[in-house]
């Protein structure tokens, strides 16, 4: 037990170091190299007058935005840089849990948001709210999709819920995401014969999944979902613990099965949607890094596990993005391209693992 605990110590230590030295090497690299020791400098003293300004009602504004524009190089890392890793970072962590969870759910270590179909199903409501719903409404255009992405996920999820009954085969249940993901990526096609040329573009663009562009306030919209997220996912850890038993034993233990589920359910849904409304759909995610983490950890343990997830996401969505904005620079790849070579790998080999060990 002391030794799984110091493992996990270890582990955590390792990704926070990891996080941090993503986060100024993001900072650092580009077309203007902004020298580490200023990236801490700037960072810091921005940071410090943030928080003061928001506990002393603006009294620091004007102080804060004379640090935001001192210079390029300031403007350069509080409007492009910091936002677009902080971003990064919340919705893969955010993204990894939301994985997690769905593996828990389906007892299957394949179910992800994006293999499942779910990612497609939220592409495919936000497309029609994107083309028929939001240039003849005057709601919030970011809200909406947030919504819109919300209830794709949820809806896919639950006829996926519903396929997982009749399917046991975990490469059935891959097939049936996968053809789920097509029939929603048509539905999506079909919508985009009736739209315009720039909401086709702007759809084409979302799809594709992307952190650049990022703003502060995108930033601060992932705060108040993926913060809760993850905290509710954490809350859950001893349930989980005990359905990842067996759902007699859960109830056993004096879980309320059917409504854990449900939960479970609405978190990841909730976490997903986040992602995909922000960022687009992001591709093997969800269904890799929790798999890392577990290889990291050595233990299955919930409230070891998930704050592991967390971080690990957050890792390697921000390595990946450093990878899609800097390796072709000044041409920049989409997030979905970088974390399909890193994670698609990871899925073949869960596949064989498992083929394997039922044909043993």
């Amino acid at each position: 037990m002391i030794e799984k605990q110091g493992r996990f110590v270890l582990v955590m230590a390792f990704l926070v170091f990891l996080l941090f030295a993503g986060l100024v090497i993001n900072a650092n690299t580009g077309t203007v190299s902004i020298p580490a020791a200023d990236v801490f400098r700037m960072t810091f003293e921005g940071l410090r007058l943030h928080i003061t300004d928001l506990f002393t009602a603006g009294k620091y504004k004007s102080e804060l935005d004379s640090v935001i524009n001192a210079d390029t190089s300031s403007q350069i890392l509080f409007r492009i840089r910091l936002p677009r890793v902080f971003l990064a970072a919340l919705l893969g962590g955010a993204l990894s849990v939301s994985g997690y969870l769905l593996q828990v759910f389906f007892r299957n270590p394949i179910a992800g948001p994006f293999v499942l179909g779910i990612s497609s199903g939220a592409k495919m409501v936000v497309g029609i709210a994107l083309i028929f719903l939001i240039p003849h409404s005057a709601v919030n255009g970011s809200f909406s999709l947030m919504i819109a992405s919300f209830i794709g996920s949820l809806l896919i999820t639950m006829l996926v819920l519903l396929f997982s009954q009749k399917v046991k085969s975990m490469s059935m249940l891959l097939v049936v995401g996968i053809m789920v993901g097509y029939i929603c990526s048509a539905v999506t096609d079909f919508c985009i014969t009736f739209a315009n040329d720039h909401d086709v573009i702007n759809l084409t663009n979302w799809s594709m999944g992307s952190f650049s562009g990022a703003n502060w306030e995108q930033v601060r919209t992932a705060l108040r979902i993926c913060i809760p997220g993850f905290l509710a996912s954490f809350l859950l850890s001893k349930p989980v613990s005990a359905y990842l038993l067996s759902e007699a034993y859960a109830a056993s233990m004096g879980v309320p099965v059917k409504a854990f589920r449900i939960v479970l359910l609405l978190v990841s849904s909730m976490l997903s949607a986040c992602v995909t409304a922000i960022a687009g759909p992001i591709s093997f995610v969800g269904i890799a890094v929790p798999h890392i983490a577990r290889i990291l950890l050595k233990s299955s343990k919930p409230n070891n596990l998930i704050p592991t997830v967390f971080l690990s996401g957050a890792v390697f969505c921000i390595f990946c993005d450093l990878i899609a904005r800097t390796l072709f620079s000044p041409v920049e790849l989409k997030i979905g391209t970088v974390t399909s070579v890193f994670g698609a790998p990871i899925v073949i080999y869960l596949m064989i693992k498992r083929h394997s060990g039922e044909k043993k």
